[in-house]
């Protein structure tokens, strides 16, 4: 196969709003270094990472909820997802389905043709399991808002389905960061899971991943989306900010919060946890400061987890789980990819449901 020589590309140029991107006709198409493989990107998800470290909300002078605009105070040592700066220009884009079109030194060549989704966590080859060595996919290196990307072979995982590649973009983030995080609060069969902001890409991986672990699932949502959610398959369906939480669980009980969220309703999510109960955190969408009663905390016995890199065997579960059907694509819509800053400003009204995905 002839590669060409450039690609187009939306390159990310410095912290900032929609205008910090800049789309390129001529960029150079990389090569795969020793290790690594070149994928012809077919499509990719959007995140809130992307978004996140666009404008910096990363950074602890930042108290705001993601609101996808630029933020006048943002710190210069701690403006990404592990608290240090990344290099500019940048091509973000974690999560890609694409096929193998060419391979580094070291890499078997009858990878070659292979149809491809990302592991995005850059783990040290030597130290696989050292939280503070891991990057993450299109914030360290670039990544896949392009037509071709690159990465370690060991993150190009093979994947057969007869999912577009669109719907197979969908998973790779929004489902590992759903799995991680019930993974991290040791979900069950016995467990009842309340899920805020059910409608989104990771909140929608929740209810299905909780649903396959047996759990009972309890989505919240607001309420134009319930019809959308209700195909996802939970137990029960609440507003999205119920005035009193707790009445509206009637006899319900809670034994995991898997939040994403934050925001006002953090105090609500704790006091109606049953006594030993799990908070599980990987976000903040609707703000990172909150108020916590330690008396909540120590008197109902509960455990809280931050759940950010996932367990090495996340991802290659996540990959049988989509050959065997168990979890589905919830897609959108599709952008694009030149079209990314109106695809972002959709993802940031929050009016769908699933995930929104770009193609070259």
């Amino acid at each position: 196969m002839t590669l060409p020589d450039t690609m187009r590309a939306m390159v990310l140029t410095r912290h900032g709003d929609l205008d910090a991107y800049a789309w390129v006709e001529d960029w150079p198409r990389p090569e795969p270094a020793a290790g690594e493989v070149l994928v012809k990107v077919g499509a990719t998800g959007l995140n809130n990472t992307d978004i996140n470290t666009r404008t910096g909300w990363y950074s602890k002078s930042v108290s705001e909820a993601t609101t996808g605009a630029a933020y006048a105070d943002v710190g210069e040592d701690d403006p990404a997802w592990g608290g240090a700066p990344i290099r500019f220009p940048r091509i973000q884009g974690a999560d890609v389905c694409g096929r193998i079109v060419a391979v580094g030194a070291g890499v078997d060549a009858g990878r070659i043709g292979e149809r491809v989704i990302t592991d995005n966590w850059l783990r040290d080859e030597h130290e696989p399991a050292d939280l503070d060595k891991t990057d993450y996919f299109g914030s360290e290196r670039d990544g896949g808002y392009a037509e071709y990307c690159t990465m370690p072979a060991r993150n190009a995982l093979a994947v057969t389905s007869d999912l577009t590649d669109a719907e197979l973009a969908t998973f790779s983030c929004s489902y590992s960061t759903a799995e991680g995080m019930l993974d991290r609060a040791r979900v069950t069969a016995s467990d009842t899971v309340l899920v805020p902001g059910a409608s989104g890409g990771v909140g929608s991986a929740l209810v299905q991943l909780a649903n396959r672990r047996g759990a009972r699932v309890i989505a919240m949502a607001s309420e134009p989306k319930h019809k959308a959610v209700a195909e996802l398959g939970p137990d029960i369906i609440l507003p999205r900010a119920p005035d009193d939480l707790r009445a509206a669980l009637g006899a319900e009980t809670v034994s995991v919060v898997a939040d994403i969220t934050g925001g006002p309703q953090f105090a609500a999510f704790l006091d109606v946890l049953e006594r030993g109960g799990r908070y599980t955190c990987s976000g903040a969408i609707a703000g990172p400061m909150v108020e916590l009663d330690l008396r909540t905390m120590y008197l109902k016995d509960l455990t809280f987890t931050g759940s950010t890199v996932i367990g090495p065997d996340v991802m290659a579960n996540l990959v049988r789980y989509i050959e065997d059907g168990s979890v589905k694509p919830v897609l959108a819509a599709t952008y694009p990819l030149h079209q990314l800053r109106e695809a972002q400003t959709a993802f940031l009204e929050k009016r769908h449901t699933g995930n929104i995905v770009v193609i070259p």
